[in-house]
């Protein structure tokens, strides 16, 4: 059996979804941890909307591993290991990204108590380097064009 083919439509969705929490991370402004500790609202909110991205990033990485490289990525971590190698990210932007899923697991599972220095640092990061994910994987779709 082959591997389910490359939906370009579902990708295209996802990829606008996490340009969507972008723009709204980005209009928050400057973030910083004593801002995130006396605003809960803005807390709860920086926090759904980095694990958001992170998670649609993860599907779409999933998406490609299975669609190109004919195997679902371990884990979410693993899965922008996967993404370099089916050729949508560049090693470097892999590498600075694969970290986000640390960092989303501990939101989302609540594993200790959230650093909130930790998540306002990666506010301006996530911003950067996902808006540089979107633009490179949508290249690769370019690419692989039927």
């Amino acid at each position: 059996m082959s591997p389910p083919a490359l939906d370009h439509g579902v990708v295209h969705a996802k990829l606008a979804l996490i340009e969507s929490s972008l723009r709204t991370l980005a209009g928050v402004g400057d973030v910083d941890a004593d801002r995130l500790r006396t605003d809960e609202l803005l807390a709860a909110g920086v926090e759904r909307l980095l694990s958001r991205v992170v998670d649609l990033a993860v599907d779409v990485n999933s998406h490609l591993a299975v669609a190109e490289l004919g195997r679902a990525p371990a884990d979410y971590r693993s899965s922008f290991e996967a993404a370099v190698e089916a050729g949508a990210l560049p090693r470097e932007l892999g590498e600075r990204l694969a970290p986000s899923a640390g960092l989303r697991n501990v939101i989302v599972h609540e594993y200790a108590a959230l650093d909130l220095e930790r998540v306002a640092a990666a506010v301006p990061l996530a911003v950067t380097d996902y808006r540089e994910y979107v633009t490179a994987v949508a290249a690769h779709l370019v690419r692989r064009r039927p």
